[in-house]
């Protein structure tokens, strides 16, 4: 495991809700390029998902990938943040089947000792009204957890996959975006056909 100085003093400022400097997949390159191989290979393992493949369940019914316990990678960092995730997508899974009343809709109980952020972040997203921002609390969340599991050394090959996690965020955020323009964009073609055919411009009814 190598210092990555170079690498890590030449990222540009990654900052929640704004947009990515870049995309993943250019940064994921970048980084396996310049990292040893023991580490640039663990970079295909950086994901928002605990656990890339997903999990068959009994009579061939899917589970989600977090449903078992994640296998070790070989890097603390990437351990902890899977175990975090995991621990995220239990609770969310837990507050759904009880507002459900559908024990089914919980794959398996969350963890006994549930890492704290991540059962505040569930329930305060349980709290809001659309699923929207309920995905922006539990995002925010996520940011939060990446700072403080990478660490206080500043160039070693953690600052590496918490980037990359970061641009991730970033990514979805910018897909959010998008949907909420295009929401805000039918809701005025619809006010734009409802005002053709009453007659009445946009903008001007009482």
């Amino acid at each position: 495991m190598g210092s990555y100085y170079y690498l890590a003093a030449q990222l540009p400022t990654l900052v929640y809700g704004q947009p990515a400097p870049m995309t993943s997949a250019r940064f994921r390159d970048l980084a396996k390029s310049l990292m040893n191989p023991g580490d640039g290979a663990l970079v295909d393992l950086i994901s928002l998902d605990p656990e890339q493949s997903g999990v068959e369940g009994g009579a061939g019914e899917a589970k989600p990938s977090y449903s078992e316990n994640i296998p070790r990678s070989g890097c603390e960092f990437i351990d902890k943040w899977r175990e975090w995730e995991r621990a995220l997508r239990l609770n969310v899974a837990r507050f759904r089947a009880q507002r459900t009343k559908r024990d089914s809709a919980a794959p398996v109980d969350p963890p006994a000792q549930p890492l704290e952020a991540a059962l505040a972040a569930v329930k305060a997203a349980a709290a809001v009204e659309t699923p929207l921002e309920a995905e922006i609390i539990l995002d925010k969340a996520r940011w939060d957890a990446i700072g403080e599991l990478q660490g206080l050394d500043a160039f070693d090959r953690n600052i590496v996959y918490a980037y990359l996690l970061k641009l991730l965020i970033l990514e979805r955020r910018s897909l959010f975006k998008t949907e909420e323009g295009f929401k805000e964009y039918k809701s005025l073609y619809a006010a734009i056909l409802e005002g053709a055919q009453s007659g009445v411009p946009v903008g001007e009814r009482t």
